[in-house]
């Protein structure tokens, strides 16, 4: 945005803003403010920016015939190419193996079995490299320092687990390197690409495996409880240590140095007394570690290494007070992508010039989003009925504050995972509900991640229990509070969070005026039954952590909102990808079904070429469209 653009935008904001403390704005009021669903929704015009290891080109997704594509484009010039022509499904993710080639995944209409295919960066020479039915193609280790390799994990023998395999990129041969023997979870190379541990899942127990090198015998060397975890990141420089993620005999988890040879933690790097430690990170070039990360409110960092700080303090010096994150370099670590992002942008692309300390944009991601316009996300926190601090954001139409605020319609949006959590950044579905008028609220009830073990553990067997109170004592604190109008509240979710928004109808029937849930789970039992192969290993953990069909049988049913509907007083809208392979499409069609026997109204939607969520454009589009119309209906 221009300088002087900026300054009338913020001096009609401010306007705005000051008429509101005695004209609080009020859903009807906004109606003649809305900016239209789709461009809320629609793909991002440029986005998914990487560098070759050479620095002479970047990449990036962007639309070709409404599905995310990759192009690449010479440093300097204008003019991309256009490698890949998916017209059926946007590409996934993808990465530069080398400096020819791009590698990109894909699956077929959301089930997830992604495909392997690789491209020569002037377009030519297409080809799949993992073209089998069923299969699911993950990306295990891009191998820097090898460039015509890399190691891919599939099932393909056993669709419960996944083999490495040494992919060669110019031949199409693939050697499975090590065999899975049904229990390892994830696999980690030293810094010359050889495979030297594992962690592995027997149970409810979490080992580390370890060789000395890839000719020897694997040997246990650390085996604790699930609910304590050391994560293994990467080989010490020397390939003797590793670098861990751990919450061994502490609350919150550390970045951490582990002896592999004797299984024992020998340094603390780095910890932080009120969050999770989140991720770590190195300098291939320079082999030092650079940073470590964790999310208050939103994300921090702690670095180890001052080049690094000082690098990210001339950006901030450049880029004012937007986030800042770093998307990818060149080998040489000397010229970076930047992506920018806040509350109320999506922020935009840079890359720049260490050496010379120049920074250029190359791309905002949605310039048609007027961060103006869009709502401030405020953290807020309250307190559980019983004595728990529970974290949260909320997010008012353009302008109001938690001061001027008052009756406001209201959308509670527990997030999905359980095991994840809200952060604070820009949502489009949290921003396009503000600007049609609408409060949301947002809350890390117990169990979302980041919070440290006890916060985490609180949440076992909780479902529809103590985790959907933490949901309900947030929505009646907005009421206390005087922002919400008590008469026209929602409640709306996927995955976890389309199953709290479902028990919320159940336990609250007088609370909520309308509830919306977006993939969903209605029945634990058949939830249970329907996992996707390879969840299986897991499957004895998520009886400790959800419930066991059989010790818990009661419980479970207790908190299954599909034997429940005669409790639901308010109607409920559903959708549903078909291809779904996390939550089943029949967790929506028995509770459609449940609903309709018992005359409550309900309105369904199936997408039939979409899974876990909507990824095409033009469903997005049809579903927020009809949560528009429904939520209109019941709370305006």
């Amino acid at each position: 945005m221009k300088k002087n653009s900026l300054l009338i935008a913020t001096a009609i904001y401010m306007s705005i803003a000051f008429s509101l403390i005695s004209n609080p704005i009020t859903a009807q009021s906004m109606d003649k403010k809305q900016i239209p669903l789709e461009d809320f929704f629609k793909n991002p015009e440029k986005t998914s920016y990487q560098i070759s290891p050479d620095g002479n080109f970047f990449s990036y997704r962007a639309p070709f015939e409404n599905r995310m594509n990759v192009f690449v484009q010479k440093r300097g010039e204008e003019k991309a190419t256009r490698l890949t022509s998916e017209t059926d499904r946007d590409i996934a993710g993808y990465f530069w193996p080398n400096n020819e080639q791009i590698l990109y995944l894909k699956d077929d209409g959301g089930n997830e079995n992604f495909k392997l295919y690789g491209v020569n960066i002037d377009g030519s020479n297409v080809k799949c490299f993992t073209d089998f039915e069923n299969v699911r193609t993950d990306i295990i280790e891009d191998l820097p320092e090898v460039p015509d390799e890399v190691i891919i994990g599939m099932n393909k023998r056993n669709p419960q687990v996944f083999d490495p395999y040494r992919l060669n990129l110019k031949t199409g041969d693939m050697e499975m390197i090590a065999e899975n023997p049904g229990n390892i979870q994830g696999w980690i190379f030293d810094h010359e690409g050889k495979l030297r541990a594992a962690t592995a899942i027997d149970g409810t127990n979490t080992s580390i495996l370890y060789r000395e090198t890839e000719k020897d015998e694997w040997k246990t060397v650390l085996t604790t409880d699930f609910r304590e975890s050391l994560s293994p990141s990467f080989f010490t420089f020397d390939n003797k240590n590793v670098y861990a993620i751990s919450n061994l005999g502490r609350d919150k988890a550390a970045v951490v140095e582990f002896d592999i040879v004797n299984g024992k933690e020998i340094k603390t790097l780095y910890e932080n007394k009120e969050n999770d430690v989140d991720g770590v990170f190195y300098s291939k070039k320079r082999k030092v570690l650079t940073a470590a990360s964790y999310t208050s409110y939103k994300r921090q960092r702690h670095f180890f290494d001052k080049e690094t700080e000082k690098m990210f303090r001339k950006l901030e010096k450049h880029l004012g007070d937007y986030e800042i994150g770093i998307s990818g370099s060149n080998k040489d670590e000397d010229v970076f992508i930047i992506r920018t992002y806040s509350d109320r942008s999506l922020g935009a692309y840079y890359i720049y010039d260490l050496k010379n300390d120049k920074i250029e944009k190359i791309a905002e991601v949605s310039p048609w989003i007027d961060e103006v316009k869009m709502g401030t996300v405020t953290p807020i926190e309250y307190t559980s009925r019983d004595g728990l601090k529970i974290h949260g954001y909320l997010t008012l139409p353009n302008g109001l504050t938690m001061k001027t605020a008052k009756n406001l319609p209201v959308v509670v949006n527990p997030h999905g995972g359980p095991w994840a959590r809200d952060g604070w950044g820009f949502n489009p579905e949290v921003q396009f509900l503000v600007n049609r008028g609408y409060a949301v609220l947002q809350m890390n009830f117990r169990g979302s991640t980041g919070y440290g073990r006890k916060f985490l553990e609180s949440s076992f067997k909780e479902w529809g229990r103590t985790m959907q109170d933490d949901i309900t004592d947030g929505t009646n604190w907005l009421v206390e509070q005087g922002i919400a109008d008590p008469g026209k509240i929602a409640i709306y979710g996927g995955s976890y969070g389309g199953y709290a928004t479902l028990m919320g109808l159940v336990k609250e029937p007088k609370l909520y005026a309308a509830g919306v849930d977006y993939v969903g789970v209605s029945n634990l039992f058949t939830f249970m039954s329907t996992i996707p192969p390879y969840w299986k290993p897991y499957l004895d953990m998520m009886y400790e952590m959800v419930g066991d069909p059989k010790a818990d049988s009661l419980m479970m049913r207790a908190v299954s909102p599909v034997f429940h509907v005669d409790k639901i007083e308010a109607p409920l809208f559903i959708a549903q990808g078909a291809n779904d392979p996390r939550v089943n499409k029949d967790e929506s069609d028995q509770m459609v079904e449940a609903m309709k026997e018992k005359g409550v109204e309900v309105e369904y939607m199936v997408k039939d070429n979409e899974g876990h969520g909507f990824h095409n454009e033009e469903n997005r589009f049809d579903f927020y469209r009809a949560m528009e119309a429904f939520l209109s209906k019941y709370l305006k």
